[in-house]
C-alpha cells in the first residue's frame, strides 16, 4: 500500500518547505507541493506538522545482549520511535562485549529479531572493551559495524590509542572516543565544582576529559583518522576541539541535551541527576551552546543509559552512572532551544539531530526521492509534561523529569513503516 503524507512542511536542503510526500514500497516515491491519492492510498493529513528525516542518534547503550533487566533491544528501539529516531547507533558496553565476530553476532541476531528501528552497532576497540590491552581485530569487523568505540572506558595509553587509528582508519570507520583519563578521577562522581563542594561530594575534574581529548586530537592530526568524539561536556575540550578543526584535523564531536540545558546547580541528591561526563558548570554549558552555534559540535546525541530502579535510586554517591533520553531529547530541545531562549531554529536542530550524524557516520536514508522512508513527523504545537511512568524504555532516570514541554513527535516510520504513532 502506499502512503501520502499530506500538507506538511517538509525539510528539503537545509529549509521547509509545503508539500505532500508519497510513500512506496519502503521508499520516498515523491515530494511535490500537491500529490493527488489514488484509490487504496492511505492518506495522512499532517497540516501544521513538520516533516522531517528521522532523527539519528549515534550513542545509545541497548543493553542487549547481558544486562536485558535494564533495557532489550525491542524496549530500547519502541523508545527511540517514541522519540522520532529511525537509526540508532548501540554501543559495545555489553556481556559478551562485541569484541569478536562471534559475539558481535548474539547482537546481530538480537536486533533482526526484536529492533523496531534501525540498529548499527559498534565494535570495540579493545577486546573486553576494557580501553587497555589488545586491540580486536578491525577488518574482521568493520563490515558489521558503524564505528568503533569502547564507550564507558577511555583508551588510557597513547600508545594503543596510535596503533587503533592507523588500524581503524585502513577500514574507513569512525573511532568514537571516551575520554577520561582514570588517573585524575580521583574517586569523583560529580562535576568537581560549587555543588560538590556545596555539599561535600568527590568531584571529577574537567581535565579527565580535555586530557585525552587533547591528546587524542595530536594523534589524529598526525594519522588522519576520523575521529569522533563522544558526550563533550567541558568548555576547554570545545575550545580544543574548535582549535583542531581550524587546524584541519578530521574530527567531529556530539554532547546531550543535558549538558546544553543543566549545570552542576540544577541537581538535587537524586541518581537521576548521575552521569559520565558530569554536568558541570553554566560556563560548560555555555560554551557548549557557543560551540553548537559556530560549528565546533557537530551533533547531540542522547547517551541513552537505561538502569533498573534499584541501580538509580541511592542517590548521587552510590547510583550508577547513565540517565535516558530518547523519549525526552526533542522535547525539551525544542522547548528551551527553538520555541524558548529562540536560540536554535527548527531547521539548525534538524540538522544537529539528524543531518549531520548521517553525513559522518554514512548512515542512509532520510527525506529524499528513491531513500529508504526514515521520517518523523513533528507538532510543534503539541504540549505535554515529561513522565517517566509513560515511557517505552525501561529506564526511568532522567533529570528532565516533570518538565513542561512544546513540541512532540505525533509518528515515525522506518523503512516506509510506521513503528510509532500518536
Amino acid at each position: 500500500m502506499r502512503c501520502l503524507l499530506k500538507s506538511g512542511r517538509v525539510y528539503q536542503n537545509g529549509a521547509f518547505i509545503a508539500a505532500d510526500v508519497m510513500i512506496e514500497k519502503g521508499k520516498v516515491a515523491r515530494i511535490a507541493s500537491s500529490i493527488s491519492p489514488r484509490l487504496g492510498d492511505r492518506v495522512l493529513d499532517f497540516s501544521h506538522c513538520f516533516i522531517i528525516p528521522g532523527f539519528v542518534d549515534v550513542h545509545v547503550h541497548l543493553r542487549e545482549p547481558g544486562f536485558i533487566y535494564k533495557e532489550t533491544i525491542e524496549t530500547g528501539t519502541m523508545a527511540a520511535a517514541r522519540g522520532g529516531y529511525t537509526t540508532v547507533c548501540s554501543m559495545p558496553n555489553l556481556m559478551p562485549a562485541p569484541d569478536t565476530r562471534e559475539h558481535l553476532q548474539l547482537q546481530l541476531d538480537a536486533i533482526k529479531k526484536s529492533a523496531r528501528v534501525q540498529v548499527l552497532p559498534y565494535g570495540c576497540i579493545t577486546m573486553g572493551q576494557k580501553g587497555r590491552g589488545q586491540m580486536v581485530d578491525f577488518t574482521g569487523l568493520a563490515p558489521y559495524v558503524c564505528g568503533f568505540s569502547d564507550d564507558g572506558k577511555g583508551v588510557q595509553e597513547a600508545e594503543l590509542m596510535e596503533l587503533a587509528m592507523r588500524a581503524i582508519k585502513k577500514t574507513g570507520k569512525v573511532l568514537a572516543a571516551h575520554c577520561e583519563d582514570e588517573s585524575l578521577l580521583r574517586g569523583g562522581y560529580i562535576h568537581d565544582g560549587p555543588y560538590a563542594r556545596k555539599y561535600g561530594h568527590a568531584g571529577i575534574c574537567s581535565e579527565s576529559e580535555t586530557a585525552q581529548v587533547k591528546r587524542d586530537l595530536a594523534l589524529a592530526a598526525r594519522i588522519g583518522c576520523k575521529y569522533h568524539v563522544c558526550h563533550v561536556s567541558a568548555k576547554e575540550t570545545v575550545a580544543a576541539i574548535r582549535e583542531a578543526k581550524k587546524a584541519g584535523v578530521d574530527v567531529t564531536c556530539e554532547t546531550a541535551p543535558h549538558y546544553l540545558l543543566l549545570t552542576d546547580m540544577d541537581m538535587i541528591d537524586d541518581g537521576r541527576f548521575k552521569m559520565n561526563p558530569p554536568l558541570r558548570e553554566a560556563a560548560d554549558r555555555d560554551a557548549l551552546i557557543e560551540g553548537i552555534l559556530d560549528g565546533t559540535v557537530d551533533m547531540i546525541a542522547t547517551d541513552h543509559a537505561p538502569h533498573s530502579d534499584p541501580e538509580k535510586t541511592r542517590g548521587l554517591r552510590a547510583s550508577l552512572m547513565g540517565v535516558v533520553g530518547l523519549e525526552s531529547a526533542f522535547r525539551v530541545l525544542h522547548t528551551r532551544l527553538v520555541e524558548g531562549k529562540k536560540i536554535l531554529s527548527m531547521e539548525r536542530l534538524v540538522e544537529l539531530m539528524c543531518i549531520q550524524p548521517r553525513t559522518r557516520f554514512g548512515i542512509e536514508g532520510g527525506l529524499s526521492k528513491g531513500q529508504r522512508a526514515d521520517i518523523a513527523v513533528i507538532d510543534p504545537g503539541e504540549e505535554g509534561v515529561i513522565d517517566p511512568a509513560a515511557f517505552l524504555s525501561m529506564g526511568r532516570a532522567t533529570p528532565f523529569e516533570g518538565w513542561k514541554t512544546r513540541g512532540d513527535v505525533v509518528m515515525t516510520m522506518a523503512g516506509g513503516k510506521i513503528v510509532y504513532q500518536k
